[in-house]
């Protein structure tokens, strides 16, 4: 069952809605840095991690946002099964048609459809979240400046105000958003999921795994990339130690 009270609290965080316009131009905050599993020349995606970042989207996030460059098939990269890959296709219904009498239908799911939008269209989106539009999460991470800690801090960044600053009646802090006011409140609480791992869901646990899953689902192909880049270097290495063998040969006459 999804969460939709959480939900719309994350369509303002990802949707960046500050109620009092403070956007601080240019304001520079220093945003909490992890030692990400995935970064660096030869990191990779934290696949325990994706999966229960995937948990905590479709229990949390999926109320408001959809992954819409997201295919059901592509979650067989996180060490997902044909059927379970089937079976999470087949919760939502998609229009599909015209049929032999020219009539559109629904049918369930099928793992080439892609995760679907939970709005119709996006003025009944911006209508549910109190004119905020909750933006598809499929690039999020490469949407904002180092986009998986900015998204992990903004995530845990929910504070009380110091004393001297004055917050807008109905709005949130949180250290890491631009002018620190925000209108919806924390998406995440302890135990807002139940992991099927059994990992114990702080809000901590919970904001680094969504961060996972999103920052896969931005570059699904980022390890293989790497994995090409890399035999392209040591390629280029050995290249270089050839043309210069031969480099020595051919001159060698001279001296």
């Amino acid at each position: 069952m999804l969460k939709l009270m959480t939900s719309i609290g994350i369509a303002a965080l990802i949707s960046l809605t500050a109620v009092t316009g403070a956007r601080a131009a240019g304001e520079a905050i220093e945003l909490k840095s992890v030692s990400w599993q995935h970064g660096g020349l030869f990191g990779t995606y934290d696949r325990a991690a994706a999966q229960r970042g995937l948990q905590v989207y479709r229990e949390v996030c999926a109320g408001c946002h959809g992954l819409g460059l997201v295919a059901f098939r592509t979650l067989s990269d996180l060490g997902f099964s044909e059927e379970e890959i089937k079976a999470l296709a087949a919760e939502s219904d998609y229009e599909d048609g015209p049929d032999g009498e020219g009539e559109m239908f629904e049918r369930p799911g099928k793992p080439f459809d892609v995760f679907p939008s939970p709005f119709p269209n996006a003025n009944a989106a911006k209508a549910s979240n109190g004119g905020a539009y909750p933006v598809d999460l499929s690039l999020i991470t490469k949407a904002r400046a180092n986009g998986d800690n900015y998204l992990y801090s903004l995530l845990t960044g929910y504070t009380d105000p110091p004393a001297d600053f004055e917050l807008a009646e109905g709005s949130n802090y949180n250290a890491y958003f631009p002018g620190h006011q925000i209108a919806m409140p924390s998406p995440l609480s302890e135990d807002a999921v139940e992991y099927a791992d059994g990992t114990p869901a702080t809000v901590d646990q919970m904001a680094k795994d969504v961060t996972v899953f999103l920052a896969w689902t931005a570059e699904p192909k980022m390890e293989e990339r790497k994995s090409m880049g890399l035999k392209v270097i040591i390629f280029l290495l050995i290249l270089a130690g050839l043309f210069y063998a031969v480099k020595r040969k051919v001159w060698s006459d001279l001296h």
